[in-house]
């Protein structure tokens, strides 16, 4: 594969940006190489400055659901930017893609536009204690709530029940009223909310994406929903990931649970940078300017990031591809697991709608604890593989795979080739370290 263009834009980029990039995970670190640089996309095609062609699982970590360039979405954006790309003042759009969220969600009333999914959550984790009086949250090891300094908690063995900070930067004070519980494990919470009076929120994740596809255990979350309502906490369900994508709306419609807040992004915006916030009136009346919770952002609501947003949620909502996600990711799921079986090697497949994450490794994965047990040496020699025969994957084994509606079924049968092609390649390199 000839990466030759990437590697000279990497080593012009490192001049200038942060390690070439301008978020972690696109720096390959994980998987060793050089980041790819990408030229163009369309539909469910991406092509890298080198001219490599690849079929996209990323998807931009979500948002592109619809694929590249989709024709009715492209037309909508280009109408919005003729007129203008950000006022500082309010616009019609605001007014409908708020109308399509909140019929979407039935325990939202009122949502709070933001510019990206970090924002959302801290916004709304503002939210839950100006609303409450309170102070504490209580999160779940593994589950990523973006950048916001309060939720970067580390939580590897050992610490998944103490308050430390993940970063440099972070001070241990900003992390102090963070709890961290285990994921499926409702005892972690309820030991929690003992041992403390002064907890405002749990936040979850209600399919964990950043330690891999993790799926809750029915009885955890219905228990965890009673559980918050019983002590007067409430309950933050992120879905910046699942939201839209699980179902129409969200994850919260297919595990049956209704949160407090609900904080959304990446689909949502359709690949415009937007998140929102939102929830029952009595909460979202606390926002300002109703109420004495502060919160303002300059872009917004900007009517091009809405246009996309309401032409990608229009354009979903009448093509309902759920049941089609369903097939092509149980398709995938035993393309991997035949693949790994046919080569001896060990291997967990966790799903949930259009998500998808194959773990190398023996154990059930459960949470973030079980998730690390996955070899991640074998995940990099099978995602090198896979990149050399046209798929591209995230380059992580704790990042989700993500189905779009522009997949064909020719690109579903080359990407479980690649597989069976990758798995050999897995299996191949276990030998060699064996023998050495």
């Amino acid at each position: 594969m000839k990466l030759e263009k990437s590697l000279e834009l990497y080593t012009k980029g490192k001049k200038n940006l942060v390690g070439a990039v301008n978020s972690p995970v696109r720096a390959f670190k994980s998987v060793g190489g050089i980041p790819i640089f990408i030229d163009r996309a369309k539909g469910s095609k991406i092509i890298d400055v080198d001219g490599n062609e690849y079929i996209d699982l990323v998807l931009s970590y979500g948002p592109m659901i619809l694929g590249h360039r989709n024709s009715t979405v492209e037309k909508a954006v280009k109408k919005a930017l003729k007129k203008g790309t950000t006022f500082g003042a309010s616009t019609v759009g605001e007014i409908k893609l708020a109308k399509i969220v909140c019929d979407a969600f039935p325990g939202m009333d009122k949502v709070r536009f933001v510019s990206s999914g970090t924002e959302a959550v801290f916004s709304a984790i503002r939210l839950a204690r100006a609303f409450t009086g309170k102070n504490k949250i209580i999160k779940f090891a593994g589950c990523y709530h973006g950048h916001a300094d309060d939720m970067l908690v580390a939580a590897g063995s050992g610490l998944v029940t103490l308050s430390i900070p993940g970063s440099k930067g972070v001070p241990p004070e900003a992390v102090a009223n963070t709890l961290v519980a285990v994921y499926n494990d409702i005892d972690s919470v309820e030991q929690h909310l003992a041992k403390h009076n002064d907890i405002a929120a749990v936040i979850i994740e209600p399919i964990a994406g950043n330690m891999g596809v993790v799926n809750p255990t029915q009885e955890f979350i219905e228990e965890l929903r009673d559980l918050t309502k019983a002590s007067g906490v409430l309950l933050i369900i992120d879905e910046v990931m699942t939201g839209f994508r699980s179902k129409f709306g969200g994850a919260q419609e297919l595990l049956g649970v209704e949160a407090d807040i609900t904080c959304l992004g990446k689909v949502v915006g359709g690949g415009f940078p937007v998140g929102a916030y939102g929830a029952r009136n009595e909460i979202m009346e606390m926002v300002s300017p109703l109420g004495d919770m502060y919160q303002a952002g300059t872009l917004s609501g900007n009517p091009i990031a809405m246009a996309c947003g309401i032409a990608t949620l229009t354009e979903l909502k009448k093509q309902n591809p759920y049941a089609a996600f369903e097939k092509t990711a149980s398709f995938l799921e035993r393309a991997l697991l035949n693949a790994a079986k046919e080569n001896g090697i060990d291997l967990q497949v966790n799903r949930f709608g259009s998500m998808i994450s194959p773990f190398f490794t023996k154990e059930k994965v459960v949470d973030f604890k079980t998730a690390l047990t996955s070899d991640t040496n074998k995940f990099k020699t099978f995602f090198w593989k896979m990149m050399e025969n046209g798929v591209f994957l995230p380059p992580s084994q704790f990042e989700a795979w993500f189905l779009g509606t522009a997949m064909s079924k020719r690109d579903i049968y080359k990407v479980r080739k690649a597989i069976d092609i990758a798995m050999k390649a897995v299996a191949k390199k276990s030998k060699l370290t064996i023998e050495n």
